[in-house]
């Protein structure tokens, strides 16, 4: 493949990819990859001074985050004085790279840079200590012929608390979804919704439109790669998109072929995908349990965060 390219780049062989932007690449013996930054790990703990062993008489950290945050203006000050916004830009790339079970929590303490609390700076201290309990672990890829498969979830107005009202963020919806692509997971996200959702249908189909806009994209890219680079296509290409959603009124809405009155609101902005369901786009339901993108929804038990973990990345 390289020196095929050399005939219209200058380009160098580098040798095998093992360390590429701080990623360590393991190939295992069943044929799986894994990924995994452990340095960029060690680098994180030295900041927030954290030890890399965690001490004997100490339980291991099982979940990253344990609660939703909010401004807390009135909380105590942080007791650190390291670089906040400095360690949340190195979780965040740690998230967007080989960390998937991070998501959720990177995404609620990167919201507090401006006047960040005690409590925000201890929720920064579990995801590290989590990352300590398992620095040597990331994404393990194994490669199936399956095509796009993308779960969907969203929390509906899960901010919103009693005593918390005179802040309208709190009110917003969180989306989150996860794009794999013959059976290795190739993009994720966790976030606010950008407005304020009226029902749960209307957040989980908000994250339905999301998910799939996203999707499209990749679809797309992967079409004009296997026409100008066919030594990349798998034997059996596939394109399609299968969704997986646990909200009925969302599935709904999402392959009716009217427009309904009560959405006529997000009927532009998030209807773009619905003329491909049936043909390249199917949406299946799928029960609540198996919901794999509810990992990024919302702080969940040791026990469940365990079991979407395994199904996502493998660990």
């Amino acid at each position: 493949m390289i020196e095929s390219l050399k005939k219209d780049y200058k380009l160098k062989d580098e040798g095998d990819l093992n360390e590429y932007l701080g990623i360590k690449m393991q190939r295992l013996e069943d044929g799986s990859r894994k990924l995994t930054q452990p340095a960029l790990i060690k680098r994180i703990l030295k900041q927030v001074q954290i030890p890399e062993q965690r001490p004997k008489k100490r339980r291991p950290q099982r979940t990253p985050a344990n609660k939703v945050l909010q401004k807390d203006l009135g909380g105590l000050p942080r007791q650190h004085n390291w670089d906040y916004r400095s360690v949340i830009g190195m979780l965040n790339w740690l998230a967007k790279s080989t960390r998937p079970d991070i998501a959720f929590a990177v995404s609620q303490v990167a919201r507090f840079q401006v006047n960040p609390r005690r409590s925000h700076e201890n929720a920064v201290l579990r995801i590290c200590k989590y990352l300590r309990d398992t620095k040597e672990e990331g994404m393990t890829m194994r490669a199936k012929n399956e095509g796009f498969v993308v779960y969907a979830d969203s929390d509906f107005a899960g901010g919103y608390m009693k005593g918390h009202t005179h802040d309208p963020g709190t009110a917003k919806s969180r989306s989150a979804y996860y794009i794999m692509f013959n059976g290795c997971l190739v993009f994720w996200s966790s976030k606010l919704q950008t407005e304020i959702a009226l029902s749960t249908t209307e957040a989980e189909y908000i994250c339905l439109s999301q998910a799939l806009q996203t999707t499209k994209y990749l679809m797309r890219f992967l079409r004009e790669v296997s026409k100008n680079l066919p030594e990349f296509q798998p034997k059996k290409p596939i394109f399609r998109c299968t969704v997986f959603e646990d909200n009925n009124g969302a599935i709904e809405l999402a392959k009716s072929p009217k427009l309904k009155p009560r959405t006529k609101h997000i009927h532009i902005k998030y209807h773009h995908f619905k003329s491909e369901v049936g043909k390249s786009i199917h949406i299946e339901k799928i029960g609540t349990e198996k919901q794999l993108a509810d990992i990024g929804t919302k702080p969940l038990s040791r026990n469940l965060f365990a079991r979407l973990r395994k199904e996502l990345i493998g660990w």
